[in-house]
């Protein structure tokens, strides 16, 4: 390493904890934070490329069915209810209300189901998941089901999981 690559990461690195003492060290009240990402955005698709600047630029942009809380647990985010039917064979999912595509026009359960096999033809959890379903269908505008060929209790979390990111 020569003399001009060691400081710059010595800065860097001087610089990354000074940072990091700052955040633990400031208040819990609401923040503005600035960053600069680390590469530019090639593709905004986040279902076409395993790029996590396009991944995470599609968290910003994209809501989700479902997500990760801070604990890690599967909690829905689109989703207002969902219901698993007795024998573990239908999910019913009912869309929150107010949900718009950019040209202001309703987000329907048609459009899940879309984005719910486009998504399951590129993820590998997506994949699993669609390889157990029968069939998905829209009840109404704000309601889908999934009905599965057998009982599969990974659902949620696929669905949830990070990098799903299945947009609607």
């Amino acid at each position: 390493m020569n003399m001009l690559a060691f400081k710059k990461t010595a800065v860097a690195l001087l610089a990354a904890v000074g940072m990091s003492s700052a955040m633990a060290a400031a208040p819990v009240h609401a923040q503005t934070l600035r960053v600069v990402m680390h590469s530019d955005l090639k593709i905004l698709d986040p279902i076409w490329t395993t790029a996590y600047i396009v991944r995470n630029h599609g968290y910003l942009v994209w809501d989700t069915l479902f997500a990760m809380d801070d604990k890690l647990s599967v909690r829905p985010q689109m989703v207002e209810k969902y219901d698993v039917s007795g024998d573990k064979l239908t999910y019913t999912f009912t869309l929150r209300d107010g949900l718009e595509w950019h040209d202001g026009k309703p987000v329907t359960s048609e459009d899940c189901i879309a984005s719910i096999k486009r998504w399951g033809a590129k993820d590998s959890m997506g994949q699993a998941l669609l390889s157990r379903v029968a069939d998905m269908k829209a009840v109404n505008a704000k309601t889908f089901t999934m009905t599965l060929k057998e009982p599969y209790g990974l659902v949620l979390q696929s669905l949830g999981k990070p990098s799903s990111n299945v947009p609607s």
